[in-house]
């Protein structure tokens, strides 16, 4: 699995013009899924996501978690995140996941995620065709993938 995350002071995602979930301080979390994913991927991502201490204390260092600040979260399924652009200029999406895989592994993700924080956590549509704003907070952009941990 691969993340790309990013502290946001406000997030939405738009489908059919109609706002599908929007946050305000939190995370969007940029979720790909790649074929051999896992559950022990989804597992491990979700403690890191949340424990990740991107946040600004009281001295505005990052050194707090979402966890510890009662951040918000949206989740938005991306197979992009898997492109392979070695040859040519058309990206390849060979090791992303297809959707019998792929989806039961998002649900499980987000499920988890809002068990971890708690709360509700906002999502796309998996497979839609989603607008998806923000305001980048600092800006904070962090990629993490399941198979690379180090």
């Amino acid at each position: 699995m691969r993340v790309v995350i990013q502290r946001v002071s406000q997030a939405s995602v738009t489908i059919d013009n109609k706002v599908n979930s929007s946050i305000e301080n939190g995370l969007l979390i940029l979720l790909g899924i790649e074929s051999l994913d896992t559950i022990e991927d989804v597992n491990w991502l979700v403690k890191k996501i949340i424990n990740l201490r991107i946040f600004n204390d009281e001295n505005e260092v990052m050194n707090k978690s979402l966890i510890e600040v009662g951040g918000e979260a949206l989740v938005i399924s991306q197979f992009t995140l898997h492109a392979n652009t070695k040859k040519g200029n058309r990206p390849s999406y060979i090791l992303a996941a297809r959707p019998e895989i792929a989806i039961p592994l998002y649900e499980k993700f987000i499920t988890c995620l809002e068990t971890s924080l708690n709360k509700k956590v906002g999502t796309g549509e998996f497979g839609a065709d989603m607008k998806v704003a923000l305001v980048n907070d600092g800006p904070v952009t962090i990629l993490i993938d399941s198979k690379n941990p180090s």
